[in-house]
């Protein structure tokens, strides 16, 4: 069995490239996945140099083969059909250059979400479909569904060309946030390099199985993130759908883009649910029998984790999931 473990760097994004795989290589870490646009900055890829200079392209990858270390992940999560003009259309560019690039680096896959479009041709803003026991919103998933399908057939296509497979991460307040609505989108779209990256903890918070995920999904499971969610007691009153956020302000410091003039909002004080370091949401021996029914699907499978604990900081977080992502490892 060969596992590739290793990690999204968005979380060393204030460090060097070279600083950032020498902190993944400390922790017995040989996979990479860096960002190349959508809803953050690409700090550790210079997309424009990267796709116009065959030169660049060779001296970037001997900085990770130098270490040991491959490049296994592109990663471009936005919203490509977000109507707003600028953010929709953004990142729906920045996903075809990176696929492009992926094409020219010779990356297998690129890390994506499907998107949300608006309720309708008119729409602003993106409309996000959770419950449609109203008959009207039958009628907005049929717009959007449309839009979607007729978008990811021209994405595909791309893929195939440039020998790429694009693996959607199953996010929340996209049209694909779920393992039905992952094979609804392959399945209507007729797509063949378009699949699944499993990113477990937002299937968690949901309260899906993950392990009953991977199984069902098979073949279409691309590519995977090794990131933990547990539920909070605020989930007691607020339930997993809550939307008790708040605004921060524009002139905070460090505030999180995800567009032209928008940002990510402050979490409540007592959420329903927060993402945790590998291990403290669910324990060591989940974790191999999630490693385990990847490799079933690819024995070579890429396994990145995404530090996003905010109780730990980046070096720590980092280190401590991927010594529990290791001990399950091993206990395969």
């Amino acid at each position: 069995m060969a596992l590739k473990l290793g990690a999204y760097t968005a979380c060393l994004h204030d460090r060097t490239l070279t600083e950032a795989l020498d902190i993944l290589k400390e922790n017995g870490l040989t996979s990479v996945e860096v960002n190349t646009g959508g809803f953050i900055p690409s700090p550790h890829c210079p997309v424009d140099l990267l796709l116009s200079s065959a030169k660049a392209r060779e001296e970037y990858l001997a900085t990770f083969a130098d270490r040991g270390m491959e490049l296994t992940g592109l990663n471009c999560n936005g919203n490509p059909l977000n109507p707003l003009p600028g953010v929709g259309p953004k990142h729906a560019d920045d996903l075809r250059r990176t696929i492009r690039l992926a094409g020219l680096l010779g990356v297998r896959h690129v890390v994506t979400m499907s998107g949300t479009p608006g309720s309708d041709p008119d729409a602003k803003y993106p409309s996000w479909v959770v419950n449609p026991w109203d008959g009207v919103y039958m009628d907005v998933l049929d717009y959007q569904w449309g839009v979607a399908v007729e978008f990811w057939k021209e994405i595909d296509a791309l893929a195939r060309e440039n020998d790429v497979r694009v693996a959607i991460e199953m996010h929340p307040h996209n049209l694909v946030f779920s393992p039905v609505t992952l094979k609804r989108l392959v399945d209507a779209g007729g797509l063949t390099n378009v699949g699944a990256e499993m990113d477990p903890s937002h299937l968690m918070w949901q309260g899906m199985d993950v392990i009953a995920s991977i199984k069902w999904l098979g073949p279409l499971v691309f590519h995977a993130a090794a990131k933990d969610a547990t539920l909070c007691p605020g989930a007691d009153i607020r339930g997993v759908l809550d939307t008790s956020f708040t605004r921060v302000p524009a002139d905070a410091d460090g505030k999180v883009p995800t567009g032209y003039g928008f940002w990510c909002n402050a979490w409540p004080e007592n959420p329903a649910w927060k993402f945790v370091a590998v291990g403290l949401g669910n324990d060591v021996p989940f974790w191999t029998e999630f490693l385990r029914a990847l490799a079933e699907i690819d024995p070579d499978i890429a396994v990145n984790i995404e530090h996003e604990d905010a109780a730990y900081s980046q070096t720590e977080g980092l280190a401590l999931a991927a010594k529990n992502l290791h001990s399950a490892a091993a206990a395969l």
